[in-house]
């Protein structure tokens, strides 16, 4: 790649993957890391409609996440707290950490860029919907769908034994 390849400006993001599902989610993410070259870091702008919200409210048990809002006003969920955020606001989600989600509550777009670590196994807790995901082979360019293993599961109350089934 050439010096040229390696730089991308913020107003050359237009449109991307967009994320929609029923009337509570409503967002597009431009991709920059995979555009740009890189290869241990995701990098996207995510653009959250009023009233909507990216994803669902989540904690990585593998990658760390950091949020820095470029434009609009929202509510971070982040645990069992809520937060109002604002352009200018950094959030650190570490692996592990409590689960988070961003909900715009303004009446203009809510744009923030998220970077993420891009280990290649990760799992997933969505505390809301009581499921987990786990995903393993999955391109840094590509989504956890396009992964070797994507899926999501509903935990039982009792789990099964090492051995079950052997």
């Amino acid at each position: 790649m050439s010096a040229a390849e390696h730089v991308v400006n913020l107003d050359q993001l237009e449109g991307g993957r967009e994320l929609r599902h029923g009337d509570r989610f409503d967002a597009t993410l431009a991709a920059v890391g995979s555009r740009i070259g890189a290869r241990k870091l995701g990098y996207n702008v995510t653009t959250v409609a009023p009233g909507k919200r990216a994803f669902p409210f989540h904690n990585h048990h593998v990658n760390e996440e950091l949020f820095f809002v470029l434009e609009g006003e929202g509510t971070l969920r982040l645990g069992d707290d809520e937060h109002p955020v604002r352009k200018g606001d950094f959030v650190c989600c570490p692996a592990g950490g409590p689960a988070h989600q961003f909900i715009n509550t303004g009446t203009s777009p809510l744009r923030y860029l998220a970077v993420s670590t891009m280990v290649d196994c990760d799992v997933w807790h969505y505390p809301d919907s009581n499921k987990f995901g786990v995903v393993a082979g999955r391109d840094s360019s590509g989504t956890p769908a396009q992964a070797t293993f994507p899926s999501r599961f509903i935990p039982d109350d009792v789990g099964v034994g090492y051995w079950h089934g052997e």
